[in-house]
């Protein structure tokens, strides 16, 4: 999938003075550049903000290889954000081509982003907006072994007779591939430069065959990214503590970010409800088209500090984020 889009790449005013700025480092080395990948849509908007605070809050701290960051806006145009978050504005695929799936957008940005970026980093964070840096990141990576977040739910030699497809027998076993997504990953540039076409084309690949999008649905690019990553011979080191996923992960205290895809509904009482609405609430999806106000209630007694921690950090950021009730399009 060459050639698609048209060149186009704004970079906003803030991401010239946060690239530029120099910090100290134990091990300049081992800085990473944070690399977001979002849309304009609203929804994106405002996890994005938060990601991004956090992500200032948690740069400079002791313990951080926090390099730069780039929200890579795969949009095509530029919107409200641009002077609040350092941004790229990269194309969007071909209309039609994502069939619905937006997320098959991201291995796309990336390649756009690492042909045109001038990052200083030699590393990598593939990052997500509704990531919470809830203390400072280390490079968990270990020089040509990128760091990965295990998910129990990709289960590469449980589905081999699809992934056959992709990933040949001549590769070797599909004990190979990962149990993981693109993100969050760790990884060296010059990999990931030679990963992203491959896990384009895979994504694309996967999504135009019948079997691999109805066995795959919606972690069908996240199978595509470990598929292309073993394709290159890449192994990551397989890290539990990079990311905690409320509700099901009860503490926060031994992990580097909040990942808050699943809905969290409690009673007042504090026993969870999950896949019922709670007497008391917090679901990314309740903000679809307004983000969530401003002192959002505290969880009752009885909900795990992972939880707490969360709506806590959520209420900081939204406290401390100038405008944050402004409509920014």
């Amino acid at each position: 999938m060459t050639g698609a889009g048209t060149g186009r790449a704004k970079c906003s005013p803030a991401a010239a003075t946060l690239l530029t700025r120099s910090r100290p480092a134990q091990d300049p080395s081992k800085r990473f550049h944070v690399a977001l990948t979002a849309t304009d849509a609203l929804y994106s908007q405002w996890q994005s903000r938060i990601m991004h605070y956090w992500y200032k809050e948690m740069r400079d701290r002791p313990g951080s290889d926090m390099g730069g960051f780039t929200r890579i806006l795969h949009s095509g145009k530029p919107d409200g954000l641009m002077d609040e978050i350092p941004t790229l504005v990269v194309d969007p695929l071909p209309e039609g081509a994502d069939q619905g799936y937006i997320v098959l957008n991201r291995p796309w940005a990336f390649v756009q982003w690492l042909k045109k970026s001038n990052i200083k980093e030699d590393y990598v964070l593939m990052a997500e907006p509704d990531h919470i840096f809830v203390s400072p990141l280390p490079n968990l990576a270990h020089g040509d072994e990128p760091a990965a977040f295990p998910f129990f739910y990709i289960k590469p030699t449980e589905n081999e007779k699809i992934l056959r497809k992709f990933f040949p027998e001549e590769k070797g076993p599909v004990s190979k591939i990962d149990p993981i997504g693109n993100s969050p990953v760790i990884i060296k540039k010059a990999q990931l430069e030679k990963i992203a076409p491959t896990w384009m084309n895979v994504s694309l690949k996967m999504k135009e065959d019948v079997e691999t999008d109805k066995a795959f649905g919606w972690v069908l690019e996240m199978y595509a990214y470990a598929v292309a990553s073993a394709l290159h011979g890449v192994h990551h080191n397989l890290r539990k503590d990079f990311m905690i996923q409320p509700p099901w992960d009860l503490t926060s205290d031994s992990t580097f970010i909040i990942h808050y895809t699943y809905g969290c509904d409690y009673t007042l009482k504090g026993e969870l409800t999950y896949g019922k609405i709670g007497e008391w609430r917090f679901d990314k999806r309740s903000y679809l088209h307004s983000p969530p106000p401003r002192n959002l209630s505290v969880p009752p007694p009885g909900v795990p500090e992972s939880v707490v921690t969360l709506v806590k950090m959520v209420n900081e950021a939204t406290a401390s984020i100038p405008g944050w009730d402004e409509e920014r399009p």
